[in-house]
């Protein structure tokens, strides 16, 4: 009985902040630092002076990763028990929130391109939380010498529309009113989650055939030059990876063990004056701030437990629905600049990271599938694929079924 009220209860987002070492370009012009890390404490202290008025504040997080954090501490300390947790079944997220040029790429990404090249297959020191997560995987799954499959995509979300990074080339070079027709849609999954129609799942067998594919689509992901950020991302990426294993009971029934890992880097928010941006820019950063101003809204609804939450108002809360008050477990990584002229981004960060502590998830570990059922749901997919090649085929009206037609424009509708 004791425990369905704690499953009830529910368990708080897990919120870690990093502060970024200065810049070259700080350095040379001196600027004063506002903030101060206490990792033991695991508290974050802004102290400036402005005009006489004093802004004096501390802030208390889960974790706390000074200038002087490398990589490797913030995956060891905060980032491997989630891996497990993943393996134990459950579906869980980590991503990135902050203003441009704080280092939220670094963080989850790092020296993605090196990842391959060490020795022995070592990662290099600067490796970010997503190598190290694939390494992790794979070393567990080998280790424990079951069989498993792992399934990834890679999706980018633009301008309030989604792109497929693992798209073949052929696809990624069609026309942009080719493009605008196979935009890829959000469907409801049934399951109060939401799931990305066409989105292409590429099956990998080693973490090196992960990095390739992590290179390929972070290729193609849109990057520009900024007054805050050499490479500012101008988009928001979801790097998702799914893991089946298979297990046998002590009566010789083979079951699924189903656990998913989403890896989110999210686009920072900016202030249009101070990083330059103009036309097409300055458009980006707009779409940036106003899907990053819902995720706050969202984080404050959540909170403060009212009756709507606004998940539908963007494409970004929506994809993280389930890991923002949903089933997911989930670690958010704030990352803020010490520099005072980024005073008050950085104070925004802090207040909203510091707000989303108080999210409770309810996480659910996925139910266990019998192998016969998983292979009459494959058996199923293959025959709504034969559907569709016919379909597209004989070009009967709708090139897709007309069932499937009805059903996700009524799916739409919700």
């Amino acid at each position: 009985m004791s425990g369905r009220p704690e499953k009830e209860k529910g368990v708080n987002v897990q919120v870690l902040l990093r502060c970024r070492p200065f810049s070259d370009d700080e350095l040379r012009s001196n600027a004063p630092q506002v903030i101060t890390c206490n990792e033991y404490q695991r508290e974050v202290a802004v102290s400036q002076s402005i005009a006489g008025k004093h802004i004096d504040r501390v802030f208390t997080f889960d974790k706390v990763f000074g200038p002087n954090a490398q990589q490797k501490d913030l995956y060891d300390q905060a980032v491997i028990p989630i891996v497990h947790e993943v393996l134990e079944g459950f579906n869980c997220t980590i991503f990135a929130y902050g203003q441009t040029g704080t280092g939220k790429t670094y963080t989850m990404e790092g020296e993605c391109k090196k990842a391959k090249a060490g020795p022995n297959g070592e990662l290099p020191p600067g490796a970010g939380v997503i190598p190290r997560a694939v390494q992790q995987i794979f070393e567990t799954l080998e280790g424990q010498c079951a069989e498993y499959s792992v399934k990834v995509t890679f999706l980018e979300l633009y301008n309030e529309e989604i792109t497929d990074l693992l798209a073949p080339e052929e696809l990624s070079r069609v026309s942009v009113e080719e493009k605008q027709k196979k935009q890829l849609p959000l469907m409801e999954d049934g399951k109060g989650g939401v799931l990305v129609r066409g989105l292409e799942e590429e099956i990998v067998t080693s973490a090196s055939e992960i990095f390739t594919l992590l290179e390929r689509g972070s290729a193609k992901r849109r990057t520009a030059e900024t007054l805050l950020n050499k490479q500012s991302s101008r988009s928001h990426s979801l790097f998702s990876i799914t893991i089946h294993i298979k297990e046998a009971t002590p009566e010789g029934e083979e079951l699924i063990k189903c656990g998913k890992l989403n890896l989110v880097d999210l686009a920072g928010s900016e202030n249009i004056s101070r990083s330059g941006a103009r036309e097409v820019r300055a458009r980006e950063a707009g779409e940036i701030n106003k899907s990053l101003l819902t995720l706050g809204r969202v984080i404050n609804a959540l909170v403060e437990h009212v009756g709507h939450i606004p998940y539908r108002d963007s494409k970004l809360t929506r994809l993280l629905r389930d890991s923002l008050g949903g089933r997911t477990k989930t670690c958010i990584i704030a990352t803020v600049s010490p520099a005072v002229h980024c005073l008050e981004e950085t104070l925004s960060t802090l207040d909203y990271a510091h707000r989303a502590k108080n999210i409770k998830n309810k996480p659910e570990v996925n139910q266990k599938m019998m192998k016969s059922t998983l292979i009459k749901d494959l058996y199923g997919e293959i025959e709504r694929l034969k559907a569709e090649v016919y379909a597209a085929r004989e070009k009967n009206g709708v090139y897709i079924p007309k069932e499937r037609y009805y059903q996700e424009e009524s799916e739409r509708k919700v």
